[in-house]
């Protein structure tokens, strides 16, 4: 493999590594934060990708529908916390597990209604539909760097909201002792409102940036929420930086080995999850 060549494919596994991230981050918060099992997950990505495609069609931008898709993401699962979700915080995991399960289903049918069963392509934006010369047979697509550079700029945003606000405060003081933020007036009815909000709104904008590199599909988010929840074990549940440096691990380790050992590239990165389960059960990092 020469230098160009390794290059292109680090390229692919750190955006591959930080689209994996956008989704894990809102699993782990979901569960590490309000304990629930969300099988519906890929759904939200799923969401995001056709409202890339719809969105897109008709403001003739994908800036702008990646802007409305993240509004009406947000809004979605406002919506969707307070009719459903809220009601199982308290419930079994298995109980979760149904409703999330059942909920795949139905979002699957919904999006058949709406949209049909065929396979639709977003067009990349003419400005970033352009490649970097590497060789002279090997270019990299500059719409992929911008991929990653929106899911750097996530994660950043991401850091800063839970770490350095007010608001970051109160979500981890309920993630650490739930009846203790309540007793010190902590809503956290809202606060669990907020961060379903936040997750459903990280799937979709994974799934609305990669529109138009991996195109929209039917049952594309069940594709995605294996390695999500591979991503949220290794990092350590609840941990977002785990899910960081988990996701980063499991795109290289993915990507590499479709390359090198293509024979056994399936096996992979659930090698590393089973490596990583050894040497630390709780994960990478605890919450």
């Amino acid at each position: 493999m020469d230098f160009a060549t390794f290059l292109i494919q680090l390229l692919n596994g750190v955006q591959y590594g930080l689209l994996l991230f956008m989704l894990a981050a809102g699993l782990t918060l979901i569960f590490g934060i309000m304990g629930v099992v969300n099988l519906a997950h890929g759904s939200f990505y799923m969401l995001g990708a056709y409202l890339a495609y719809s969105l897109s069609g008709h403001f003739g931008s994908l800036t702008l529908a990646i802007l409305g898709g993240a509004v009406l993401a947000v809004a979605f699962g406002l919506a969707l916390e307070w009719l459903l979700f809220r009601h199982f915080y308290h419930r079994d995991h298995l109980d979760q597990v149904l409703l999330t399960f059942g909920l795949i289903y139905i979002f699957e049918e919904l999006r058949s209604i709406l949209w049909g069963d065929d396979v639709h392509g977003v067009a990349i934006p003419k400005l970033l539909d352009w490649s970097i010369p590497l060789t002279d047979t090997l270019s990299y697509p500059v719409y992929r760097l911008f991929i990653s550079g929106v899911c750097i700029v996530l994660a950043v945003a991401l850091y800063l909201l839970i770490s350095k606000t007010r608001l970051g405060m109160k979500i981890r003081a309920g993630a650490f002792n739930r009846d203790m933020a309540e007793s010190l007036g902590v809503n956290i009815k809202l606060i669990h409102a907020i961060v379903f909000a936040l997750g459903v709104g990280l799937a979709a904008m994974a799934g609305m940036v990669a529109a138009p590199v991996s195109s929209v599909y039917p049952n594309m988010g069940s594709s995605v929420l294996i390695m999500c929840f591979v991503v949220v074990v290794i990092g350590g549940i609840g941990s977002v930086r785990g899910a960081l440096i988990a996701a980063l691990l499991v795109g290289l380790v993915d990507t590499f080995g479709k390359v090198l050992l293509p024979s056994v590239a399936g096996m992979l990165v659930y090698m590393l999850m089973a490596a990583v389960l050894l040497w630390k059960p709780e994960g990478l990092f605890k919450q």
